[in-house]
């Protein structure tokens, strides 16, 4: 789930000579800057071919968002687990903005099918217009029943997910199962609005045992399912079905005035950024800040290690 990212350094550097004249420190000046934002740059890998980089907008919704999305492929050793969703797509006369992150282990192919096809299960659930949240909730559940009846062409891994159904740019639907998060940034401060779905929790625990599975840290010492996954809630993961739950804990979310902007993100990022929002809310006035966003986190995210994507929303109304 979380890849080692070494940290990169530029090879060049800037010499200047005390007795240049005042053009000459300028411009040697301007060198080194730019010399730090190529570092910079790099140990970001936002130079890399690997990096998956976009953004977009709302087009029929009076209350506009804007989007980014930011993923680059790290050093783990192994194929890219990790997959987003960001697009916007009509029914009904309905403008609906959905996004998500979908954070595999054990291989890719249970991420890639959560893409390709949970947003459109909850769409096509005959009540989704007047209960989404209870659409929601049993496309999670359906969707997870036919990963796990097709686990040999899917493979036996799993996925944490992290969903956001944005409507006419008026509500938001969050949903999870894992430890992938969700934070909005209101009225300056963060706020999650997921629910870390571990192991030793109390709840997630009682669960567990009560249908016949434990929790330990051996080996290591990171509380697991049955010794082997440390989320107790995923999509798939064959082995574990009888003690993992797909139930997703959801929140609905007006959109006002007081949000800014919502981040999703798996969990590496929030290992590293526990408090986005506390670092980025003097630059949210300015208007080139949802588009730099996700790229800065990642300066600080990749040199500890983590190769994992990253989606903002950014809010922009007539409220």
């Amino acid at each position: 789930m979380v890849g080692r990212m070494e940290r990169q350094t530029a090879s060049s550097s800037a010499s200047c000579s005390p007795s240049t004249a005042a053009s000459s420190s300028s411009a040697c000046g301007g060198k080194k800057r730019s010399d730090f934002l190529s570092m910079f740059r790099s140990a970001a890998c936002l130079n890399s071919s690997s990096a998956d980089t976009g953004k977009g907008r709302s087009k029929l919704s009076s209350n506009k968002i804007t989007h980014g999305f930011h993923l680059v492929e790290g050093k783990s050793g192994h194929d890219m687990e990790d997959y987003h969703v960001a697009e916007y797509k009509y029914e009904k006369n309905h403008e609906l903005g959905l996004f998500a992150i979908f954070d595999g282990h054990l291989g890719d192919k249970v991420p890639s099918y959560l893409k390709a096809n949970l947003f459109s299960n909850i769409i096509k659930e005959p009540v989704f217009w007047d209960s989404p949240q209870d659409a929601i909730k049993n496309a999670y559940r359906s969707t997870n029943k036919y990963i796990l009846e097709n686990a040999k062409q899917l493979g036996p891994g799993g996925s944490t997910a992290v969903t956001a159904i944005v409507v006419d740019g008026k509500d938001m639907w969050i949903a999870n199962v894992g430890d992938s998060r969700a934070v909005v940034c209101e009225r300056g401060a963060a706020n999650q609005l997921t629910v870390d779905h571990e192991p030793h929790t109390t709840n997630e625990r009682q669960r567990i045992e009560k249908q016949g599975g434990f929790v330990t840290t051996f080996p290591g010492d990171v509380p697991r399912v049955n010794g082997q996954l440390a989320v107790a809630r995923a999509f798939g993961d064959q082995s574990l079905k009888a003690h993992l739950s797909s139930e997703p804990d959801i929140r609905h979310v007006p959109i006002n005035s007081s949000i800014k902007f919502v981040i999703l993100a798996s969990d590496g990022l929030w290992k590293v950024s526990t408090r986005i929002c506390l670092l980025t809310v003097p630059f949210t006035k300015f208007s080139f800040f949802s588009h730099a966003l996700c790229k800065c986190l990642y300066f600080g995210m990749l040199l500890f290690g983590p190769s994992l994507p990253c989606t903002w929303i950014e809010m922009h109304g007539c409220f």
